[in-house]
């Protein structure tokens, strides 16, 4: 495939000499004059122009180019390019753009786009769309493309049965290998892309595998049951994709066979599917931790992201009054001692930075699975000695700020000892909040930050306006 990465545009229809266009600059972002170029093309429209534009662009590329364009240019792009648009595009743009790209479309043009992809990502496509509109599409594929992504919708949302592709070569136990290798060279319509070949009894069952490499290295007389692996990896269609993306990681598989309840084989689910998935869930994460919906996108309108983010910044402006209660309970000592004014913000900072970092840590471990029951407590009691080992550090530091800061040598032992109580605070607030809301099946990711900053505020406040109250005796 050419390098859209660094080729340059073709001489336009004209005749004319055109300025050599790279797709992105060289902080690899997306040249505006290439942009304009594109724009122009679809205004004038100049198909033959566009066509040589985006010629050979790969679907990653072609979706950041969707992406960019103005929103009415890009239903016109994929008019214009007609058959040499790849529909597998639109599997790499936001929710939200594609679903206004396809309400746009023609439905015929949809349809036809959707043939030429993979079982996989037509239903990637067709799942977030409404059921009208999906009806429509399906009723104009031919019945067997058109069972097939029924079959795979019904499968629950997130499921491997959605992310799987029901291409694959399954071949019965008794065949050869020499008949294997002349099916596959006699069969035009073979996946695009496989690792093995599936073997399968007449009820659809599956028996085993046989890796490619395996396959070729064997005399043509051997049967396949004699070479095959009869404990091959499989994940069930109704098994989370995530699940199905730890299988992949934790046996560095490339590809997996997907079976129904009753073990038949009812497709493959294969490494870049997989590679998709875990971006999906970090990415997901990632939001959650932050407070924001994880189906957010920079494509949203401003009204659906104000709505996204409301529910938590409500939720932190309740733990703030909390936090704020704690400070009004000792207003008299804050009115005789300005000091503590002062200083308090540093306390609740240390804590709050502290809580998130081991909660981040939890988090993604339990998401990971590396977190459970069998070690728990080690890890729990590992993160307090960090928080208390840490503490010690930054009181002994900050006492000494305080100190001379103030002139005031009280004040040294008093933030030392409320650093030390909000770091370790912070440390088992950090852990033990996320295994606690994974043990009731609450998403940690959504809900462990603001409970963590409203203990690490109200134990950081309360510890050091505490101590100073008695030490001071205000």
């Amino acid at each position: 495939m050419q390098d859209v990465e660094n080729r340059t545009t073709p001489p336009s229809p004209s005749g004319a000499v055109v300025e050599p266009l790279n797709f992105r600059d060289e902080k690899e972002e997306i040249n505006p004059a290439f942009m304009a170029a594109v724009a122009e093309a679809i205004h004038a429209p100049d198909t033959e122009r566009l066509q040589q534009l985006v010629e050979d662009f790969h679907e990653s590329d072609l979706g950041d180019l969707l992406e960019a364009l103005e929103p009415d240019d890009r239903p016109r792009l994929i008019e214009l390019l007609g058959p040499a648009f790849d529909f597998a595009a639109l599997t790499e743009v936001d929710d939200a753009v594609r679903e206004e790209i396809l309400e746009e479309l023609e439905t015929q043009t949809v349809v036809e786009g959707v043939r030429e992809l993979d079982h996989d990502d037509a239903v990637y496509i067709l799942e977030d769309l409404n059921e009208e509109d999906k009806a429509e599409i399906l009723d104009q594929l031919p019945a067997v493309e058109r069972v097939a992504l029924q079959r795979a919708l019904e499968y629950p949302e997130g499921s491997a049965g959605r992310r799987m592709q029901t291409e694959l070569i399954a071949v019965p136990p008794f065949w050869t290998v020499g008949q294997t290798i002349d099916f596959m060279r006699d069969t035009e319509e073979l996946p695009d892309t496989f690792y093995e070949i599936f073997v399968i009894d007449p009820g659809g069952h599956l028996l085993g595998a046989v890796p490619l490499d395996r396959l070729l290295r064997s005399k043509r007389p051997i049967t396949i049951q004699g070479i095959m692996n009869n404990d091959p990896d499989r994940v069930k269609a109704t098994d989370a994709q995530d699940d199905a993306a730890r299988l992949f990681q934790r046996y560095n598989l490339v590809s997996a066979a997907v079976t129904d309840e009753a073990g038949r084989l009812v497709g493959v689910m294969m490494v870049d599917d997989i590679v998709d998935v875990l971006d999906e869930e970090a990415d997901a994460d990632i939001k959650q931790l932050g407070g924001v919906n994880s189906e957010e996108e920079l494509s949203d309108t401003v009204w659906d992201i104000m709505k996204s983010r409301s529910t938590w910044l409500f939720v932190n402006l309740c733990t703030a009054l909390l936090s704020a209660s704690v400070i009004s309970a000792f207003s008299a000592s804050l009115q005789k001692m300005v000091a503590l004014a002062v200083l308090m913000p540093i306390v609740a900072s240390m804590g709050g930075n502290a809580g998130t970092q081991t909660m981040t840590v939890a988090v993604r471990a339990l998401a990971t699975r590396e977190l459970g029951r069998s070690n728990a407590w080690r890890i729990i009691r590992r993160e307090m000695v960090v928080g208390l080992l840490n503490g010690i550090a930054f009181a002994t530091l900050m006492a000494g700020v305080a100190i001379f800061w103030f002139g005031s040598a009280n004040l040294g032992p008093v933030i030392g000892l409320a650093i030390i109580i909000t770091l370790v605070s912070a440390a088992f607030g950090g852990i033990i909040i996320p295994l606690i809301l994974n043990r009731f099946r609450v998403d940690p990711a959504v809900s462990s930050g603001p409970l963590v900053t409203t203990i690490t505020d109200v134990v950081g406040f309360f510890s050091f306006l505490g101590i100073a109250t008695l030490w001071f005796g205000l």
